[in-house]
């Protein structure tokens, strides 16, 4: 290999070996039996949870449905799903039955959401025994089989033409049933009892990501390649 500035080159050299093992040392149970990426994406999980907690705003909204009733098909693609939304139903306080892999269902409208937002946000603060207590089923059993029940229940709501109703379910679920599986068994925190870790974290990664580019840099120039302009051609 030809090199035409040796110290240069060197200089690359030892940047992208220092970068090598900064980054094995990345993938190492350093932190908590964790590796880095492990432990960062466990700390902005638990900073996103900090300022995701929609349910008390949802419990208010769904005052506006108390009076509602519905009365809907729902079809699941395995009988043990119907068999689960029966029971998740019912003890919501809704009148349901299955036949096979559909389950039939009527009541009112706003206990349900009140229910599905109730466990939403027993799962969101890791209140794992209310709802097994509940169902007879694991936390995340249960939540999933609440996120069946709305998938099914928007597509009766909107073939009878109950837009506002299947609306409002769609934000229950997106910002209450998802949320509390998503970030189940997350503590959250607010970014500013974190802004040390979070500032050390991004003045790492635009360090970091230079440490790359000026390595590679200087071992081209160590090797004589470098980047000109291109001539202008005159036509």
């Amino acid at each position: 290999m030809l090199i035409r500035e040796k110290g240069i080159f060197v200089k690359g050299m030892l940047l992208l070996i220092t970068f090598l093992v900064v980054l094995a040392a990345m993938f190492l149970p350093l932190f908590e039996g964790k590796n880095a990426l492990e432990a960062s994406d466990d700390l902005f999980n638990s900073i996103s949870k900090g300022s995701t907690y929609f349910v008390p705003d949802l419990l208010k909204k769904s005052e506006a449905f108390k009076a509602n009733t519905i009365d809907v098909a729902l079809k699941f693609k395995e009988k043990d799903d119907a068999d689960k939304a029966v029971k998740i139903l019912t003890t919501a306080g809704m009148q349901a039955g299955a036949e096979g892999d559909q389950v039939k269902t009527k009541g009112n409208f706003g206990q349900m959401l009140a229910a599905t937002l109730k466990d939403s946000e027993a799962m969101f603060k890791n209140q794992d025994a209310e709802i097994s207590s509940r169902y007879g089923m694991s936390p995340k059993e249960a939540t999933y089989t609440w996120w069946l029940i709305a998938k099914e229940m928007d597509k009766d709501l909107k073939r009878q033409k109950l837009f506002k109703e299947a609306a409002f379910l769609n934000d229950v679920v997106r910002k209450g049933v998802e949320v509390g599986y998503n970030f189940h068994k997350i503590t959250p925190q607010t970014a500013s009892t974190r802004v040390g870790v979070l500032t050390f974290s991004l003045v790492f990664y635009v360090i970091y990501t230079l440490w790359w580019g000026i390595a590679v840099l200087w071992l081209f120039e160590g090797m004589g390649l470098e980047m000109k302009a291109g001539a202008k051609k005159e036509v």
